[in-house]
């Protein structure tokens, strides 16, 4: 040790310590080491070592070399009293055996109950549980998880099919709160015995789902395990792989896949399995099943899918009902295209019938099914009957339950089988009265201008409707058709498939004044630029090259009538909604920023044409009536969109429903408010002196667009004033295959045009609507854009005020039956640039909308004609085939 840290030597027999020492007495607490403590021959023989100097009790002298050798000494003593399970004295206590001068240890104590970490052991070994511990745990686990189950097992009870066939009324509630409807399945629900149930049908379901039915627990562990585990990693959820299982799972109101409710799942299961026989389950299951349609159990899916009795149904009928139970959605033959845009009835009748057959297979194989009852089985496909109207299900009432459910379905995590069990309470945007009033405008027109007793082209006719508050989005009131009590079960308002030709024409125009052309450099186009208007022209690209059919020969578009109008402005080319300005405008645009401003306006992106060629600009696309109406709604919210919304709340036994999300979105700015403005001031010049003249009756200011198709398959007319935006199509439809079917003839004119019927219907309806309403008007445009005419207009192009003429115009817009319809898709499109494997024409066109090989001979709607639809493969729906899909409301699913 170094010189400056050695403490220097006390004085021999004095100082303090020496003081404290020999002071201290019994009472002190602290005694001296005995002898032997620390080990050295001092003091095992009593004679201190030479010049200790140290003086222990009793006079004798004790010798440390130094204080470490002292707390070596206490410690080494400390050790050996460890080991001899001996206890030393604590402080101020009475002195043990051994006591040395350095540090006492604690004394041990008792060992605890549970010894971990382990008395006695040092390092790891501590932390290591004995084989007593550790078998204490596992006995301790397992009787835990024995009495658990058991506990669990004696506090579930087990299914009752008779409660579960309570099912409540779903109650449809209007604007105001006052009762719309109460409907649900309570009479669409009846149980039966196992005796009225076919053989046929047991075996079916047992030989599609659960072969070893008879033979299982009731219980697949395995499944079981596989499902708790999906669940744990937060994969998709499974549902019960046996028949008992699912029984148990058809009790429950809530379907909610939980770790929770499985192990309730697999409680009850085991102990229905142990409670009930297999023909008590099998009866249980098939009475409790959702079978689609509103039908829970056999005996309700009998009466909905074939008019019988249970006991009734054939072996080949009992196989198209259990292919129901795989998921009645997509293996309903009459289609749920409502629901999923996959489920149309030509796609779910494929499923039904493939699944029908393998489950007879099945049978058969399973020897369930006798040779010869299988091959009669198998011999022809037992169509199921249409569809029903139920409990309160007809007039419009149909259709704006129809609406609100679906709407309910898309913002929530109800399914349809929990939501048809009943007990919900829907609060809804609709507005009887104006209900009404367009059911009775419809029914009005229908009644003074068709007559399908007397005149065939006048059957099959049908109307769709929608109204929307702008700058809200609410629905308040729809017209989906004749009623589902008259076998109509497509709701016309919100479903795809009918183009809608020159009512596309805004979008055109809005994209103009925010985008320009490929030669403005950004530069918004006024609606007062100049473009030709004449009949059968040429459509150029960007490049100066011209758009070509199938066979390289020019592509030609078309206005209806051959007049010449030359070079017109955008504002008047509206007005008498002639095609070939609008149609080069989409293409010096770009077709990409229209399609944009449709689906910033309101437009979904399903139900818009996918080729975007020179078509597109008059209308290809085939949104639902509801968001047409939505879309103008922009317009007259002066560029606020919000999405339409039919549902305000829902409640369930009377609590808010949990995953239902309170819809009601804030408006967003989607356009510029004086595109918006500039837009409706445009639309207004159309009913003050163009294609919808028949409008200005309304007697308040509004706006507005009419629209034909090629062909006259469809008619539109949308307008709106700055507190309602409503659109009405018409059109004709083959009920078998639902291909649109021409209107010319129809009414006993030539041809059926939106600016007439449709036009007819929108101001009888508004009129009856907005009754002691005020008239705000439309706030006021300002100039926008620069001029750009097309190359070859006339210079200077004059200076024109935007403010809308209330003046006839210099063309007087025809007469009614002469009305034009807006464009449709057009066949040029496609033919152009050789997409079209059916065109096979040469492009020529007489601008009356006969063209030779489907080539696009469209004209303009009012002063200038239709544009045929375009034969493309890729429109939305089917080509002339309108889609049953939900599209144009929640989800823009079409058909």
């Amino acid at each position: 040790m170094s010189e400056h840290r050695r403490k220097p030597p006390q004085p021999q027999g004095g100082g303090r310590a020496a003081a404290r020492r020999g002071q201290s007495g019994p009472s002190s607490g602290r005694r001296a080491a005995p002898r032997g403590a620390t080990g050295s021959p001092a003091d095992s023989y009593g004679s201190p070592s030479p010049g200790s100097g140290t003086v222990g009790p009793g006079g004798e002298d004790r010798s440390y070399g130094s204080r470490a050798e002292a707390r070596r000494a206490a410690q080494k003593g400390s050790r050996r009293r460890v080991a001899d399970n001996t206890a030393p004295a604590g402080r101020g206590g009475p002195a043990g055996p051994g006591r040395g001068r350095g540090r006492a240890t604690p004394a041990p104590g008792k060992k605890r109950f549970i010894d971990y970490p382990r008395f006695g052991k040092q390092g790891w070994r501590r932390w290591v549980p004995s084989w007593k511990l550790f078998s204490g745990l596992f006995l301790g686990f397992v009787g835990g998880l024995v009495a658990m189950i058991g506990i669990g097992f004696a506090m579930v009870e087990v299914p009752s099919e008779n409660i579960a066939a309570k099912s409540q009324n779903n109650v449809y509630y209007w604007a105001d709160g006052s009762q719309m409807v109460a409907t649900g399945t309570g009479v669409n629900r009846q149980n039966v015995t196992i005796d009225k149930i076919p053989k046929a049908m047991q075996f079916a379901v047992i030989s599609a789902e659960n072969k070893s039915f008879y033979q299982d627990s009731g219980v697949d562990p395995m499944g079981i395990a596989r499902a708790l585990a999906n669940m744990a990693r937060g994969g998709q959820t499974q549902g019960g792989s046996t028949i008992t299982q699912q029984f148990v799972k058809n009790t429950y109101l809530s379907q909610d896949q939980t770790l929770t409710r499985k192990f309730k799942e697999m409680f009850i299961s085991i102990k229905v399995g142990a409670k009930f026989d297999k023909d008590e389950i099998l009866q249980g299951y098939l009475n409790t099943s959702y079978y689609g349609r509103g039908a829970y159990g056999i005996q309700a899916a009998a009466q909905t899918y074939y008019g019988k009795n249970s006991d009734d149904l054939t072996p080949s009928e009992c196989a198209v009902l259990a292919a129901l139970l795989k998921g009645p959605t997509y293996y309903d033959p009459a289609g749920a295209s409502d629901l999923d845009k996959s489920a149309t009835p030509e796609a779910n009748r494929k499923r039904s019938e493939e699944r029908w057959a393998w489950i007879l297979g099945e049978m058969h194989k399973d020897k369930r099914l006798s040779d010869a009852d299988y091959q009669k089985a198998i011999r022809k496909y037992p169509t199921p009957d249409g569809r029903k109207a139920t409990k309160g299900m007809t007039g419009q009432i149909s259709y704006l339950v129809d609406t609100a459910k679906k709407y309910v379905l898309a913002h929530s995590d109800i399914t349809e089988a929990q939501f048809d069990k009943g007990g919900y309470q829907i609060y809804t945007t609709f507005d009887k009265k104006k209900v009404n009033a367009l059911a009775e405008a419809v029914k009005n027109v229908q009644k003074e201008r068709l007559d399908p007793k007397h005149r065939n082209l006048d059957k099959y006719v049908q109307f769709g409707a929608a109204s929307v508050k702008p700058a809200d989005g609410q629905i308040e009131a729809l017209y989906g058709g004749d009623g589902y009590e008259n076998g109509h079960f497509t709701n016309n308002a919100d479903t795809s498939g009918v183009p809608v030709g020159s009512t596309w024409k805004p979008f055109v125009l809005a994209a103009a004044m925010k985008y320009g052309t490929y030669k403005s450099d950004g530069q918004g186009v006024s609606p007062l630029s100049k473009y030709n208007g004449n009949d059968h022209l040429k459509v150029y690209k960007p490049d100066g090259s011209y758009y070509l059919n199938k066979d390289n020969t020019p592509f030609y578009q078309n206005n209806e009538s051959d007049h010449p109008w030359g070079y017109i402005s955008l504002r008047k080319a509206m007005e008498q909604s002639v095609n070939t300005p609008f149609v080069q405008l989409g293409v010096d645009v770009g077709m990409t920023h229209v399609r944009d401003v449709a689906k910033s306006a309101g437009i979904l992106d399903q139900s818009m044409s996918q080729n975007l060629n020179p078509s597109f600009a008059i209308g290809t696309s085939t949104p639902s009536a509801i968001r047409m109406a939505d879309a103008y709604a922009t317009f007259a919210a002066s560029g606020k969109q919000a999405d339409p919304y039919s549902v305000t709340a829902v409640k369930i036994n009377g609590a808010d429903a949990p995953s239902f999300v309170k819809p009601k979105p804030a408006p967003e700015q989607a356009l510029d408010e004086n595109i918006a403005n500039n837009v409706t001031d445009v639309l207004e010049n159309v009913i003050q002196n163009g294609t919808g003249l028949k409008a200005k009756t309304l007697g308040r200011t509004a706006a507005g667009k009419t629209g034909t198709t090629d062909e006259n398959k469809s008619a539109w007319f949308v307008g709106y004033t700055q507190q309602l935006s409503t659109s009405v199509t018409m059109f004709r439809e083959n009920p078998k295959d639902h291909k649109l079917l021409s209107m010319n003839g129809t009414a006993g004119v030539d041809s059926i045009h939106g600016g007439d019927i449709p036009t007819l219907v929108w101001t009888e309806y508004m009129r009856a609507a907005l009754k002691n309403a005020n008239d705000p008007g439309f706030p006021k445009a300002t100039e926008i854009g620069e001029i750009q005419d097309e190359a070859g207009a006339p210079s200077p192009t004059p200076s024109v005020t935007i403010t809308p003429s209330r003046t006839p115009s210099a063309t007087p817009s025809p007469s009614p039956s002469q009305t034009t319809p807006t464009p449709s898709p057009s066949a040029s499109a496609s033919c152009q640039l050789g997409w079209d494997p059916n065109c096979n024409g040469n492009g020529n066109g007489n601008g009356n909308g006969n063209g030779n090989g489907g080539v696009d001979t469209g004209g303009v709607d009012g002063g200038g004609g239709t544009t045929p639809t375009p034969t493309v493969t890729d429109t939305t729906g089917t080509g002339n085939t309108r889609g049953n899909g939900n599209g144009g409301f929640f989800g823009g699913q079409t058909g």
